[in-house]
């Protein structure tokens, strides 16, 4: 019985080979300069291949490598594109792989989320999503060691994925990320636009202002947004470009925002 999540995409997204996926990661993160603040609570990242996406994400997890012994546990939430499914699935492997290496599933976590109502194991759902493995060696390489509880979300409603999250949100040992791009296949003064104003929402908590059209991971970044009003966190965009600032033409781009949360 496998016990270990393989990867999916790696050589598509990101590179196989392990010493070429760890420069190219480095590298992304040492263009960023982070700020002196303390590290954030949970993040939103974007999950397309690396030299589109890359940067921008790499803006985000630069502020945690000040966290690297202060964080054990990541819950990682995207959303699926692949299967469909109503609420959210969590995997029973033991662990999940990538080509720098294995990470162990946080199944005490798993097995809590589970009593949830709207929470299920679909092994379907992770098999062969990228919106959470692309993810993987970035925190491998910022946090070095830490259990993981994965979540591919579903249809599901602000208040379902806010349970899960407040679940587990526990103190600064937990940090969420949450996967998720932008519009898609806009022009590029389009895609600014739109992206702009959906970054304005997600600043603004305004969970009930952010459809599908303005970001593919809407149901995960929509209940993190839910959560992060009741407990009063504050938002900050700090990064925002889409595929035509990164390594695509402008005639029909994919937006990316990175955004923390304190």
């Amino acid at each position: 019985m496998q016990t270990v999540r393989t990867p999916a995409v790696a050589g598509l997204f990101y590179p196989a080979d392990a010493a070429e996926l760890q420069t190219q990661v480095r590298g992304f993160l040492d263009q960023v300069e982070p700020p002196a603040e303390p590290p954030p609570k949970a993040i939103i990242v974007p999950h397309a291949g690396y030299i589109y996406s890359g940067p921008i994400a790499a803006s985000a997890y630069a502020r945690l490598r000040a966290a690297r012994d202060l964080i054990h546990r990541v819950v990682l939430l995207g959303p699926s594109h692949r299967v469909g499914f109503r609420g959210i699935a969590v995997s029973g492997m033991e662990a999940f792989a990538t080509p720098l290496g294995r990470i162990a599933v946080d199944r005490e976590a798993v097995e809590q989320l589970e009593q949830l109502p709207d929470v299920g194991c679909l092994e379907q759902a992770h098999a062969q999503e990228h919106s959470l493995e692309v993810h993987l060696p970035f925190l491998q390489e910022v946090l070095g060691h830490f259990k993981l509880v994965p979540l591919v979300v579903g249809e599901a409603r602000p208040t379902e994925v806010g349970a899960v999250l407040e679940a587990l949100w526990g103190g600064p040992e937990t940090l969420i990320v949450i996967s998720s791009d932008l519009s898609h296949y806009h022009d590029y003064a389009t895609a600014r636009l739109l992206d702009d104003t959906t970054s304005k929402a997600i600043e603004a908590l305004r969970f009930e202002d952010i459809g599908y059209e303005q970001a593919c991971g809407r149901n995960p970044v929509n209940g993190l947004l839910w959560v992060a009003r009741r407990k009063g966190l504050h938002g900050e965009t700090i990064d925002l470009r889409n595929s035509g600032d990164t390594a695509g033409s402008r005639d029909q781009v994919v937006g990316y925002g990175a955004y923390v949360f304190h």
